[in-house]
């Protein structure tokens, strides 16, 4: 039976024989502004380093002096024998970038949340999400023995309701995400943070894409809104502007001191790998002394939405270098991550089940690094595939054409 499964599910292959299949595609170099793939210099519009620093030399000279140091692994987890004095001088730093007392540091991202969510909370309390949360705030949620309830994105009123069908004398805990992951927008974190004290709950941020975008120096969402004090729970990765693998959670030290032995993700994961551990802490270091950096991610925002929207895209309700560009059809979705990438510009594709079809979009994200000339190369060829599938079959397409 389990054979037969397998072999039913045939969708990839569907999309294969259409020639449109658009994941698991190669690169061949470092992640960079422009990549390889097939041999043909691509320009990269679909990562996540949102800094540029995962070809920075002092991020690959950390990751090379603590291999020779330390060795490629730590065969274990913190719990056992994985715990090394790199690990808790990361913990520390981290701490102190995001504003609370201690911080602990998981194998990845999605790690730290299967981790915290499923454990802070009882049989009979409460997690409250944000239906766009990200999927890993998703399986915490289903890790936990707790009753899950959903609120409308970013609608407050929809949370307040759902805050008003908790019980009282129960713990309450709200996680959104600080930055949308898709959407680009920004959680309401104040008006957020408002209902929890008056409903008497916590607040956790998963601020996988908040963090190096928003706030002093990129420190996150929470420091974006002056509320570092309010959050309860500050969650951050290493994958994405600190430009390594990894993720971790920072609190007071009592909360702190409960994951370290109640966190299962934590207690039976091998600890990162010491490369790792250096390569945050440089990027870290480069943060807080090269503040330009920040400045020109957002200035590569801002000239990018400019165009996007000139051309006539929509981009929905993007506050970040997350820029959604709505197609809302998977197939001309497809289509034009295809043709995009023969004229070489990769973006990822978004498509139904992970939004609706309605919503199905092209996720492009800016890095400090990109140029203006190569935003404009980009917007140009993405203008030109999306008239040839139609896009703007609606409307007044000759105004986009060339001339």
């Amino acid at each position: 039976m389990l054979k037969d499964k397998m072999k039913a599910y045939n969708l990839p292959q569907q999309f294969k024989d259409l020639g449109i299949y658009p994941y698991f595609r190669t690169i061949e170099s470092e992640q960079d502004t422009v990549v390889k793939i097939g041999g043909k210099d691509i320009l990269m519009f679909g990562s996540n380093s949102y800094l540029g620093l995962t070809t920075h030399p002092k991020l690959k000279e950390a990751s090379k002096k603590a291999i020779d140091k330390y060795g490629s692994g730590t065969a274990g987890s913190r719990f056992l024998n994985g715990t090394l004095d790199l690990h808790l001088e990361l913990e520390r730093r981290l701490a102190n970038f995001v504003g609370k007392e201690g911080a602990l540091v998981f194998s990845t991202g999605f790690q730290v949340n299967l981790g915290v969510i499923s454990s802070v909370t009882g049989r009979h309390d409460f997690i409250i999400i944000d239906e766009l949360d990200h999927a890993c705030i998703i399986d915490g949620s289903r890790l936990s023995f707790s009753k899950v309830l959903k609120y409308k994105h970013n609608d407050m009123e929809a949370l307040e309701k759902v805050l008003q069908k908790c019980n009282s004398d129960r713990i309450k805990l709200i996680v959104i995400d600080g930055v949308f992951s898709m959407e680009g927008d920004i959680c309401k974190l104040p008006q957020i943070v408002a209902l929890a004290k008056k409903y008497n709950a916590n607040v956790m941020v998963d601020d996988a894409h908040g963090l190096g975008v928003l706030g002093d120096h990129g420190r996150g969402t929470a420091n974006h809104f002056g509320l570092t004090d309010d959050v309860d729970l500050i969650m951050g990765t290493f994958s994405k502007s600190l430009a390594s693998i990894g993720g971790f959670i920072a609190a007071d030290n009592d909360a702190i001191n409960y994951l370290k032995h109640n966190a299962r993700s934590l207690i039976f994961s091998a600890s990162i790998a010491p490369a790792n551990a250096a390569s945050v802490i440089a990027a870290l270091d480069l943060m807080e002394q090269e503040p330009d950096r920040l400045q020109k991610l957002w200035d590569n925002t801002n000239y990018s939405m400019k165009l996007l929207r000139e051309a006539g895209f929509d981009l929905g309700h993007t506050e970040t270098p997350i820029i959604p560009i709505f197609i809302r059809d998977d197939f001309k979705t497809f289509g034009i991550t295809k043709m995009l990438l023969e004229e070489g510009v990769f973006v990822n594709p978004v498509v139904s089940p992970a939004v609706a079809s309605s919503s199905s979009l092209l996720r492009f994200s800016l890095m400090a690094t990109h140029t203006f000339s190569q935003i404009e190369e980009a917007v140009d060829k993405i203008k030109k595939c999306a008239i040839k599938v139609g896009v703007f079959e609606n409307e007044d397409a000759h105004i986009y054409q060339e001339g």
